[in-house]
């Protein structure tokens, strides 16, 4: 295994469609002001954007019903200004005082708490090892983390590694091999019903 400096890895991380997402959100809230002027920007606040759609809260739903009249102005303006592609805006007071992208953190938490992939019980925490200057310590210790977490874990009955409970309740084998029964070509590509489909 060949070993990239952090300069690599960080380069690739920027590559990242999430990073370039965040970024582009970062960029937007910087210049939320220029674009909707001072006074709109104190009664709004964009709060995320999901699909190429801008979340707003805002104070009021009298702000909020304005705002919608000039959603195709704002739009145009963002995306000539920022070269963004937000393709719609949906302007509402529900975060305005709960905290916006806090609540937005949370409603990712539950989804999280829910995820099949998401293991608890005996060693699902990996605690990190102390830094080390040897990689290779790094890397055995985190190794040795990882097997006895997948100790507690039942197998996948196709690949006989250990999977996650909840992977096996929702597709009967792990979700690599679930992965590779949807691929084109994959051993269920006629989509016969052992496996179900990922998007249920």
């Amino acid at each position: 295994m060949a070993w990239r400096s952090l300069h690599q890895v960080l380069g690739s991380f920027e590559q990242e469609p999430t990073w370039n997402h965040r970024q582009q959100f970062q960029r937007l809230l910087a210049h939320w002001p220029e674009v909707v002027g001072t006074a709109v920007a104190a009664q709004t606040r964009p709060i995320a954007l999901q699909r190429d759609v801008l979340q707003v809260a805002t104070s009021s739903s009298v702000w909020a019903q304005n705002l919608m009249f000039e959603r195709q102005r704002i739009l145009d303006k963002l995306n000539s200004q920022l070269s963004l592609a937000v393709k719609d805006i949906r302007f509402s007071t529900a975060h305005w005082y709960n905290g916006g992208a806090e609540t937005i953190a949370s409603e990712s938490q539950k989804i999280w708490q829910q995820h099949p992939s998401r293991t608890s019980g005996p060693g699902s925490v990996i605690v990190p090892p102390a830094p080390s200057k040897d990689a290779t310590t790094a890397f055995q210790a985190w190794a040795g983390r990882v097997r006895s977490r997948a100790q507690h874990l039942p197998l996948c009955p196709d690949c006989r590694c250990p999977t996650p409970e909840g992977e096996l309740r929702r597709w009967s084998v792990c979700s690599l091999c679930a992965a590779k029964a949807w691929a084109p070509g994959g051993d269920n590509a006629s989509k016969d019903e052992s496996v179900p489909d990922p998007s249920v």
